[in-house]
């Protein structure tokens, strides 16, 4: 991907201070049985929090095995969050009722979830931390030019992250459409360095980001990952996608992140990394 790089001076100057989200997606399966005490449909939660849970155990082994952050505190702080993390079902596969020999009727399933941390412990590392430093969990930030357009001028976009990602660029205009900037019909590789600024567009890019009507307030979003994103219905349109993918589910399907299986780990699967950040701006006539 032949994109510009921009000066690291041009970051310290235009970078926002908005915050970028931070979680984990993973999958786990959960299981409980019936017994004595628990109806179906409890059996059914029963097993759906044993998932979550595990999901929560699977983000925590990863992390304390792949963060390592220099301030031994910071790294403690991140833990800490991830253990007060919430869980937020992305997709619930496999479901099946079985009979155990030993335990009667169970169930079990298998989810794909996103690991939530503590924002409050997550927002105070991002304010201690190195935003550069690639040891820490992944987070990409964005940032425009300007924070005003006038009709007619062109709107730069600039994303950053601290390590290694795979990311998608959606803009929402005044009128509350959606389209995809990046990856495009001409710039199909989303993979991108850390460290480095990257300018949207540019490269390979055959389009502007040209004002004009509906004006309004606007929004554009980075979804980004260590692994590759999930899919979205897209149409090739002046050469970047219209998305026909519902507003209100291009998030979830973005979180449909490609989990793969690391080194022989008794069918554990990676958790995958992920970041979501926005920069709003305003267009007028």
């Amino acid at each position: 991907m032949n994109r510009i790089l921009i000066a690291l001076l041009l970051c310290a100057l235009m970078i926002s201070d908005t915050y970028a989200s931070q979680s984990t997606i993973t999958e786990a399966e959960g299981y409980a049985c019936m017994g004595e005490d628990k109806s179906r449909k409890d059996t059914e939660q029963a097993a759906l929090s044993d998932a979550k849970r595990k999901a929560v155990e699977y983000t925590l082994t990863y992390l304390e095995s792949n963060t390592e952050v220099k301030n031994f505190v910071l790294e403690s702080d991140i833990v800490k969050a991830y253990s007060n993390a919430s869980v937020r079902v992305i997709e619930e596969t496999d479901k099946i009722w079985y009979r155990d020999p030993s335990a009667g009727e169970c169930f079990k399933l298998k989810v794909k979830a996103e690991v939530l941390p503590d924002e409050k412990k997550i927002k105070s590392n991002a304010k201690e931390a190195s935003f550069d430093d690639p040891t820490s969990p992944l987070n990409v930030r964005i940032w425009t030019d300007k924070k005003e357009y006038k009709n007619s001028e062109k709107i730069k976009v600039y994303i950053r992250g601290n390590k290694p990602f795979y990311a998608r660029v959606v803009y929402k205009d005044a009128a509350g459409k959606s389209v995809q900037l990046f990856p495009n019909p001409y710039s199909p590789e989303n993979y991108f360095k850390g460290g480095t600024v990257y300018d949207i567009p540019s490269g390979e890019d055959r389009f502007d980001l040209e004002v004009s009507p509906p004006f309004g307030s606007e929004s554009i979003t980075v979804y980004a990952g260590s692994s590759q994103l999930g899919d979205l219905e897209l149409e090739s349109a002046s050469g970047i996608y219209d998305i026909k993918t519902r507003p209100a589910d291009i998030g979830t399907k973005t979180r449909g992140v490609k989990i793969k299986q690391k080194g022989d780990d008794g069918g554990k699967k990676t958790p995958v990394e992920f970041s979501e950040a926005s920069v709003s701006l305003v267009t007028k006539k």
